[in-house]
């Protein structure tokens, strides 16, 4: 074990070098003659021998090619002989051009020499310290020992991968098969590995026992990556991801970044066209206020928005420490000076009115509000105070100030509500879009359903519970619901809110709902664990106020298209102005009484299809 463990002493490597040069000059002067060397040649070998070996020490002390960990060399240890040994052969044509005898029309070294020295000294060299590193990873790592690896993409993020493999983790693992679609590569080899078509990756899967397949190739077809993953997940294969190009550290991939796909890559959907023009014309070198900044819809608002070259952005947020950490992430960004972070209430009337005449934004995009259905159906005084009067505050101060666009994010749970929540979004749209028939401000709705890894989203908890050993609580094994990324929503977001002309409620194609419970174990086998064995799921029942379904759309709604296919027009029934704001003015006023039976009846008079489920307030349906 001393060879695996201790380094070789330098003076040692810088021996064998030389001891190299000198076998390969005798050698270039064998092949050189075809192993009869002339007698005048012998007589001068000595004296050109030593002057060759004492040029190649000098460049080796000078280069320090004896210096690297023999057992680690790499790529860039080759070309660094290679060069130390094309400096050395360029020494020697140069005294050759310098000592040439006219009169003998003699050489001091045949170029010939000096082309087949280079040649066998650079391979020889090489050769030696690959062949230190093979005996030292077969020593400490025998071939049986390593785990199979496959690669998905044979391009340029293949080689990349296949490479950062090799020098991070050749000692564990060996690439089995690299896999690609395009029928030109299938059946050729990239640095010695078979190309193979995606038909091959289940026959590969059942007959070697495979430890990964990493994902190389960005922007894979959502499509395509989930029938990998199923693949993969059948014969308990783990599946990694290749991070994008500039998270790589210094521009170069270390193995180390290669993590396990997550869930939320499996939920993706086609990439989003945006009309960016036409987001940049509405946003650039205004002032744009985001409520509820330092959540997980309003920051990524923050962070898109930024790219539209705003004149300034106002995030607002009455969370003090995620408010800090949005400024921290943005601390040393050159947008830094255009963001002001203001912590405020929404229902601070006095507050938000000194925000508005300090700063007169022009656009507001409103995502401040109380989401979590069960703490909500425990605390209707409060979800109608942010979620109802918090909206009418900014509203009105919209239009007293002369904002352009006035954007609410809503929620799929406004759609026939069965909770508190819900139903207060929806009295929020309501408000909202009775204000737009008399107004120069434009109030716009966007409607769409979870965003994965929102806070309190199921993800996050199962991700925790899993890490915790489990159990995994699911509420009911029929539950489904509708995702979307953080960053998807948002372009959506801005995308309607530049569409919009006022008065429209946008609702967003969510794409196919997805079973919670299927989710939670697909989510186990991505951990690696048995469902059954390693950890359980547990049905807790239906929360109060939550829903077996969500809905983008009440029942008698329909929709009209837009120009964008993943935004739609809710075609809704007007209100009154003057009794929205009677019915608005009513609920605001109960908020005193701290009575949530009476907030939650105010509540089911405005909104008739309000309807609650597994809720202490069915009564109040039952007595209607």
């Amino acid at each position: 074990m001393l060879f695996a463990t201790q380094n070789t002493p330098r003076w040692l490597i810088l021996t064998i070098d030389v001891l190299i040069c000198l076998c390969s000059i005798f050698l270039a002067y064998l092949l050189r003659f075809n192993f009869k060397i002339p007698e005048i040649e012998i007589i001068y070998l000595p004296q050109v021998a030593a002057y060759m070996v004492f040029v190649r020490f000098v460049s080796f002390l000078l280069t320090k090619t004896y210096a690297g960990i023999v057992r680690y060399t790499s790529s860039s240890d080759s070309i660094k002989i290679l060069l130390t040994i094309l400096i050395g052969s360029v020494v020697f044509v140069i005294t050759n051009i310098l000592t040439y005898n006219s009169q003998l029309n003699k050489f001091y070294l045949p170029f010939s020499i000096i082309i087949i020295e280079f040649i066998t000294t650079a391979f020889a060299m090489t050769a030696f310290r690959l062949l230190v590193k093979t005996a030292y990873l077969e020593l400490l790592f025998p071939t049986r020992e390593k785990r199979n690896v496959v690669i998905w993409g044979a391009g340029e993020s293949g080689i990349i991968t296949k490479r950062a493999l090799d020098r991070d983790a050749g000692t564990k693992y060996k690439v089995l098969a690299i896999i690609d679609e395009d029928p030109a590569k299938i059946g050729k080899k990239l640095e010695g590995i078979t190309i193979m078509g995606f038909d091959k990756l289940d026959q590969l899967l059942q007959r070697n026992d495979i430890a990964h397949v990493i994902l190389s190739v960005q922007n894979l077809n959502p499509k395509k990556k989930q029938s990998i993953v199923d693949s993969c997940l059948a014969y308990n294969t783990k599946v990694l991801n290749v991070p994008p190009m500039i998270k790589w550290i210094n521009g170069e991939l270390s193995f180390k970044q290669i993590k396990r796909i997550n869930i939320e890559d499996l939920l993706e959907r086609d990439e989003i066209r945006l009309d960016v023009d036409k987001i940049s014309h509405e946003l650039a070198d205004k002032t744009i206020m985001i409520t509820g900044a330092a959540g997980s819809i309003g920051s990524e608002l923050v962070r898109q928005i930024s790219s539209f070259q705003p004149k300034r952005i106002l995030l607002v947020d009455q969370a003090e420490t995620p408010l800090y950490h949005i400024e921290l992430e943005f601390s040393d960004k050159a947008l830094s000076s255009k963001l002001e972070f203001i912590i405020a209430d929404v229902c601070d009337e006095v507050r938000m009115k000194k925000i508005f005449e300090e700063f007169k934004p022009a656009i507001v995009y409103h995502a401040a509000a109380y989401k979590h259905v069960p703490m909500m159906e425990n605390n209707a005084c409060e979800a109608v105070r942010t979620n109802v009067e918090g909206t009418k505050i900014l509203s009105d101060l919209s239009i007293a100030y002369n904002v352009d666009k006035f954007i609410m994010i809503s929620s799929d749970k406004a759609v026939n509500p069965t909770n508190v929540m819900g139903a207060s979004k929806r009295i929020a749209e309501i408000y909202t879009q009775s204000l737009n028939q008399l107004n120069k401000t434009r109030f716009i709705t966007t409607r769409f359903g979870n965003v994965l890894g929102s806070n309190g989203s199921a993800i996050p908890l199962f991700r925790k519970q899993i890490e915790n050993g489990g159990p995994i609580t699911v509420t009911h094994p029929e539950v489904t619901r509708f995702f979307m990324t953080i960053p998807e929503a948002c372009q959506l977001v801005l995308e309607a809110g530049s569409m919009g002309n006022g008065g429209e409620i946008f609702i967003f194609d969510m794409g196919q709902s997805v079973k919670i419970v299927d989710l939670a174990k697909k989510m186990v086998k991505l951990a690696g664990l048995s469902l059954g064995k390693d950890i359980q799921i547990v049905f807790t029942g239906l929360r109060p106020g939550e829903k077996l379904y969500e809905e983008l759309l009440f029942d008698k709604e329909n929709t009209l298209p837009t120009h964008h296919p993943q935004i739609m027009i809710a075609k809704v029934r007007e209100n009154d102005k003057s009794e929205v704001n009677k019915n608005i003015d009513s609920l605001v006023s109960v908020l005193n009484e701290q009575d949530d039976l009476a907030i939650v009846k105010k509540m089911k008079e405005i909104v008739p299809e309000f309807k609650s489920q597994n809720s202490l307030y069915e009564k109040l349906d039952e007595t209607s």
